[in-house]
């Protein structure tokens, strides 16, 4: 008779946790997606052009981007309960400073910080994965997140777009303060309270302005201005000099040497990038060079994240059965099998001879990004998780920059086979680091 309260009791502490983790990642993937679907809108009612435009959605963005490592490492001094929740109630209020916008210029402004308690969101969700779960979910609590991120983009469009039609534009940001209020509720009620560090961490403060400096310059460069990679190089040999100075440095980049962290971060890296690949030249594929109409398109670039959110829990159940590095090499093949297909089947097959493949790719995807965060955080020193966990993040956000600018090049630089040898390359490499780090 008291076995059904205890098992009910460790079922409840780990279901609470996770649920508050699940919708922290969920609105931090539905804030970009969401506001895609609104640009031509906010265009149009605003007053301004695409260019202008697009900083809705590059100021998010490149907020996250530059301060996750930073947020993560706030996590890690401050208490990573408490920049959390201070992330989330930046999050919320921005929403709503945003859905008050009066123009352009405040809702970049609101954008900007939304994108800073995006930060601390994605830096620190994957900390507590480790650190308020049992070890034994780590897998499936990985793969879960992964899901809600996949949600998150697939849910976007559909949901902004109803909004938008239902009650305009601000409707689309002011839906974030009453969630981002709920997963506040959430993390304050059953995450674990801060315990006080050991020590007297400090700071890294001159590491963090590099670090924004360089990461800033690059996103620009991959994605306006190229001529920005010099101040993205400049930042970089500023942000190694400051790091080897610092007595408490933001990366510790022995750590970046060590082969499971470094390989898993590069790895990360190279495979948002082909993912990111797969999303951008599928529509210019199917509606360019097969002619098939928006709605068609849509829809049918709409079943990869669908297969990516089915399989995400099941890929995080399959990663703790297998272990994280046979899962990686698994995941990792899949996508590369995916990737081959797509490049060698002949143009007569039409839309089946791109999204067939992406079956294989999108579920190899989610397997291999439980495994591999799962793995890198394990490897992570404990002082240092909320870092780590920001430098995953990162390595994702920079692949995905990347295989925005470079995959779509290659695509139309000389078509499909081009883009998608460079992805097989990719993946290629990605397994070479994944047998190395065995």
């Amino acid at each position: 008779m008291t076995t059904t309260p205890l098992a009910n009791s460790a079922v409840t502490h780990s279901a609470g946790p996770l649920a508050g983790l699940a919708l922290t990642t969920l609105l931090a993937s539905l804030a970009v997606s969401s506001a895609n679907i609104a640009l031509p809108t906010l265009a149009a009612q605003l007053h301004v052009g695409f260019a202008d435009v697009q900083w809705v959605t590059l100021a998010y963005l490149l907020a996250t981007t530059t301060l996750v490592v930073g947020a993560g490492r706030l996590g890690d001094v401050l208490g990573r309960r408490r920049v959390l929740l201070g992330g989330l109630a930046l999050f919320a209020a921005a929403s709503g400073g945003a859905a008050l916008a009066p123009g352009l210029g405040w809702l970049v402004a609101a954008r900007v910080l939304q994108g800073v308690g995006a930060a601390a969101m994605l830096a620190l969700t994957m900390v507590f994965v480790g650190t308020a779960l049992p070890k034994a979910r780590a897998g499936s609590a990985m793969g879960l997140l992964g899901t809600m991120s996949a949600v998150g983009t697939a849910l976007g469009p559909s949901l902004g777009g109803g909004l938008i039609a239902a009650h305009g534009w601000p409707a689309i940001f002011a839906v974030n303060l009453p969630l981002g209020m709920l997963a506040f509720a959430m993390v304050w009620r059953w995450l674990p309270a801060d315990t006080a560090p050991r020590g007297h961490p400090s700071l890294d403060l001159p590491g963090m302005a590099w670090l924004a400096l360089t990461l800033s310059a690059f996103a620009i460069a991959v994605t306006r201005q190229p001529a920005m990679l010099l101040v993205a190089a400049a930042g970089l040999a500023g942000l190694v000099r400051a790091e080897r100075r610092a007595a408490s440095p933001l990366i510790r980049l022995d750590r970046l040497r060590e082969r499971g962290i470094g390989a898993g971060l590069a790895m990360n890296a190279l495979v948002s990038a082909v993912m990111m690949g797969t999303l951008v030249i599928g529509p210019f594929h199917l509606g360019g060079t097969l002619g098939l109409g928006a709605a068609a398109v849509g829809g049918l670039m709409s079943i990869g994240p669908a297969v990516s959110a089915l399989s995400g829990v099941p890929a995080g159940r399959l990663a703790d059965h297998l272990g994280t590095r046979r899962a990686t090499l698994l995941g990792l093949g899949a996508m590369l099998a995916g990737c081959v297909l797509i490049a060698v089947l002949p143009v007569s097959l039409g839309a089946i001879g791109y999204v067939g493949p992406l079956v294989l790719v999108t579920p190899g995807y989610a397997l291999f990004q439980a495994a591999n965060n799962a793995a890198v955080m394990a490897d992570g020193a404990a002082e240092q998780r909320g870092v780590v966990a920001g430098l995953l993040t990162l390595s994702r956000n920079l692949g995905l920059i990347t295989g925005a600018s470079a995959l779509a090049a290659a695509y139309g630089w000389a078509g499909l086979l081009p883009g998608f040898a460079m992805a097989v390359a990719m993946l290629a490499v990605a397994l070479g680091l994944a047998r190395r780090a065995q």
